[in-house]
């Protein structure tokens, strides 16, 4: 069974909707940023208002989990985002709804792009602390991503 959030990466969490509204648990970790995969009208609606009470700084992803979805525009701003709060000593939450398909592919984006594992590795290592499993098309997304990644670290500008 997957539990409603794990840390897969210093400081890093992936979870589902039941832990993105568990303010209590969230303030207890000292989670500063909140990446929200699944945002937006008819999905997990809870925006920057809904963690007012809380020092957090958060980034909505309006993302729908189905293959044919493309993720690839928000692979640069979420790696962005998570990285920079990493780096200023926060700690970062990213969830969707099962927190299972598309935060497990924004942080194996984040883990590719920033700590420059491949995407087998970036895998490997998530599935050490939560079962994640990208949709289909987000896998072959993330392929691409590798490919572009590996040709540009073969060609540097």
């Amino acid at each position: 069974p997957v539990e409603p959030l794990n840390q897969v990466w210093p400081h890093l969490y992936i979870g589902d909707e039941s832990a993105a509204r568990d303010v209590a648990t969230l303030s207890s970790l000292g989670v500063t940023h909140v990446l929200n995969a699944a945002a937006g009208r008819g999905r997990i609606n809870t925006g920057q208002q809904f963690y007012s009470h809380m020092e957090v700084e958060y980034c909505g992803v309006e993302a729908a989990d189905h293959p044919e979805f493309n993720l690839q525009p928000f692979f640069i701003p979420a790696a962005q985002f998570i990285d920079k709060a990493l780096r200023n000593n926060g700690k970062v939450f990213v969830h969707c709804a099962m927190g299972v398909s598309r935060s497990g592919a924004l942080v194996l984006a984040y883990l590719m792009m920033c700590q420059g594992l491949s995407l087998a590795e970036a895998i490997a290592a998530v599935r050490l602390n939560r079962d994640i499993g990208p949709n289909s098309g987000f896998l072959q997304q993330l392929l691409h991503l590798e490919l572009s990644l590996r040709t540009e670290g073969e060609n540097p500008p």
